[in-house]
């Protein structure tokens, strides 16, 4: 579905699948392709939205746990498109989701390596994303910041009216609330959560974190 020029947000479906995500620009990516069993009705999607897999670029990841990126080895061969990873989930790749897989009861995914490695920035070509560190659902969590267009996908840090479980493997609460406090304090008026629906509107997304202080007495 298309949310905005240039912008297009997949439901995530079942118990263990997380939303995804495609940014097109000059460097078009496609974001947590979610699980294998899924891809077909993904790949049908695209196509529905006039995107063909063969024009994504890359395939980035905001952490490491399957129902993210079980795909991303099918979703590879089908398009060509190469993996992009933080140099943080290069550190966590093999054990990360060995053992979420084994904590969720589901097969691991196939394997596969990064072609491209980032840090702190990623550029699109006329689309520039920031890359922010979020730990604490999963040490590897990252954040995809584009501030031209106050932009958030924040993977499962924060969701509408929830937060991201830390009792995952290598979770850690603390280390959850700091990422959450930090990102807070960005200007946002776009938030792609990893599950669940979007968030638009400035007032929304600030009556959002609001709400995840007074309820989770978080921040």
């Amino acid at each position: 579905m298309k949310i905005q020029e240039g912008l297009y947000w997949y439901k995530e479906r079942g118990v263990l699948d997380a939303n995804t995500y495609v940014i097109k620009a000059d460097i078009t990516v496609i974001v947590d392709p979610g699980r294998e069993k899924y891809l077909a009705l993904l790949l049908e999607e695209l196509q529905l939205d006039g995107i063909d897999p063969e024009s994504i670029d890359s395939i980035l990841i905001t952490h490491l746990h399957p129902d993210h990126c079980d795909a991303t080895a099918a979703f590879k061969d089908i398009s060509g498109a190469k993996v992009a990873l933080h140099s943080l989930q290069l550190e966590y790749l093999d054990v990360m989701i060995k053992e979420a897989s084994r904590f969720l009861g589901i097969s691991k995914s196939r394997e596969f390596e990064a072609d491209i490695v980032f840090d702190d920035a990623l550029s699109l070509g006329n689309r520039e994303l920031s890359i922010l560190p979020t730990p604490g659902h999963s040490p590897d969590s990252i954040c995809l910041y584009a501030a031209d267009e106050k932009i958030l996908l924040c993977g499962d840090l924060v969701f509408e009216k929830s937060i991201g479980r830390d009792d995952l493997p290598f979770g850690d609460g603390k280390e959850l609330m700091r990422s959450i406090n930090m990102m807070s304090a960005l200007d946002v008026e776009l938030l792609l959560p990893g599950h669940g629906a979007f968030i638009s509107g400035k007032s929304n997304v600030r009556r959002n974190y609001e709400f995840i202080a007074s309820y989770f007495q978080l921040l």
